[in-house]
């Protein structure tokens, strides 16, 4: 496992020390914060971003770490649980900014957490990486609207997603009316719900159902029988998989015959395990397609499927990346220090990863997706998202 992991690495293009692909290992000196969603309703998102950041930590140390100036160095995780909650993220984050040995942050993934601890780390001075985050706002600033300097994604944004599940839904599924059901008080599901109802009635579409509910809901009967009233052709979910679940079950119950259509939250390896009926037939996103016929991508599957026991979601993919991507940015820096590290990061100009090439005009890469859709209890390739 160690040379197959080490190989994976040096084929995502970092630049580690010796020869082959059987170096000695480095000494993790350099403190990384992960922030992740351990416990709580994001739990499963949490965990994988745990698996692929730990995952990339390993091949980068047992590659034989890298060189920043003269010197080598091999990362230190020290892994901090959001709880899945806004405040507890950001006190997570302070806590990590205070040890003056922890050089820069990924995560959180889920942006009800990024978007809080992208606040604290720019105004603490400290480059963040959200390997899953896709708010428009993430790398903006809150008061000004002007780009962060501190704070980078590893994943497409909203807005880009927005474009291809409108168009999806009009020129694949030829629908001409959705249904939305949406989280109201959840940053993430709102946002996809407003930017997929605007980019689908800019295409001739008409939204027939647009109803939203609180956080907490668990009984969503009256709801899904005021989509099945509006008789739409399609109905989108841009909600966490737990909710989704649910929704998925009692859309059935109520009636409703037509096609589901996600958006990445959904975390599709779960909704296979809690609505498998259910779920089959729907479509949605993917940051990168684990059966992808590219070596880089199998030999992650492969390495993270025999560590972990089962396949890497998009998640713990992007997760990977991230730590990768960073690892490339001390490579660029003058010292392993936080503002000599935000340096070397403005300094990449694309990256190639396991969910594909990220090209780095602003902190929001340019990079491309999959559309995929549950199918005989598995995840099946549809079609490729480009920008």
């Amino acid at each position: 496992m160690r040379r197959a992991a080490t190989c994976l690495a040096v084929a995502l293009g970092v630049t580690f020390l010796g020869t082959g692909c059987g170096p000695k290992a480095a000494t993790p000196d350099i403190g990384v914060g992960l922030l992740a969603e351990l416990t709580g309703e994001l739990a499963a998102v949490g965990q994988s971003c745990k698996n692929g950041a730990e995952l990339a930590a390993f091949d980068v140390n047992e590659g034989g770490g890298f060189r920043v100036g003269e010197e080598i160095h091999g990362i230190r995780l020290v892994v901090e649980d959001t709880a899945s909650r806004p405040a507890a993220a950001a006190e997570a984050a302070q806590r990590l900014i205070a040890d003056p040995k922890i050089v820069a942050l990924i995560g959180p993934s889920a942006s009800l957490g990024a978007l809080p601890v992208a606040a604290v780390a720019e105004s603490s001075k400290i480059l963040m990486i959200s390997p899953w985050s896709t708010h428009p706002s993430l790398t903006l600033d809150a008061t000004t609207g002007q780009p962060r300097r501190y704070v980078y994604r590893a994943c497409y944004t909203d807005d880009f997603q927005a474009r291809f599940l409108a168009r999806f839904a009009i020129d694949y599924e030829r629908t001409k009316n959705a249904a939305i059901l949406y989280e109201s008080n959840s940053e993430a599901p709102k946002t996809q719900a407003e930017l997929f109802k605007k980019e689908f009635e800019a295409l001739g579409g008409s939204v027939v159902a647009f109803e939203a509910y609180e956080t907490g809901t668990k009984d969503f009967a009256a709801l899904m029988k005021k989509v099945v009233e509006a008789k739409p052709e399609i109905v989108f979910l841009p909600n966490y998989y737990t909710d989704v679940a649910v929704q998925l079950k009692q859309g059935r119950e109520a009636g409703l015959k037509v096609p589901f259509l996600g958006s990445d939250n959904w975390n599709a390896e779960q909704l296979l395990k809690l609505a498998p009926k259910e779920v089959e037939g729907s479509f949605f996103p993917g940051h990168y397609f684990p059966g992808a016929r590219v070596d880089a991508v199998a030999k992650f599957v492969t390495t993270y499927k025999h560590r972990f026991g089962h396949d890497p979601d998009d998640v713990a993919a992007l997760a990977y990346d991230s730590v990768v991507l960073l690892t490339r940015a001390m490579e660029a820096a003058s010292a392993p220090a936080r503002e000599p590290i935000r340096e070397g990061m403005a300094k990449i100009p694309s990256f190639e990863g396991v969910t594909g090439k990220m090209t780095f005009r602003t902190a929001d890469p340019i990079k491309s997706g999959a559309m995929l859709k549950a199918s005989g209890g598995k995840i099946a390739f549809v079609t490729s998202i480009d920008p």
